[in-house]
């Protein structure tokens, strides 16, 4: 599955996933066969930290 390249659009993605499929970000990257710490990295840019007890990037 292609991520989106935007920033913001990346972000509400990778959190809709999150909420509606996955149990984790590793499960989500694993089945996706992403980056974790790109994704984290451009995430952490845009002021954003994985959360893992709520499964989501704040």
């Amino acid at each position: 599955m292609k991520l989106p390249v935007d920033g913001a659009m990346l972000l509400s993605f990778i959190n809709m996933k999150l909420r509606d499929e996955y149990a984790s970000l590793d499960d989500l990257c694993e089945d996706c066969e992403a980056d974790r710490a790109e994704i984290e990295e451009k995430l952490r840019a845009l002021g954003y930290e994985y959360d893992p007890a709520r499964n989501a990037f704040r």
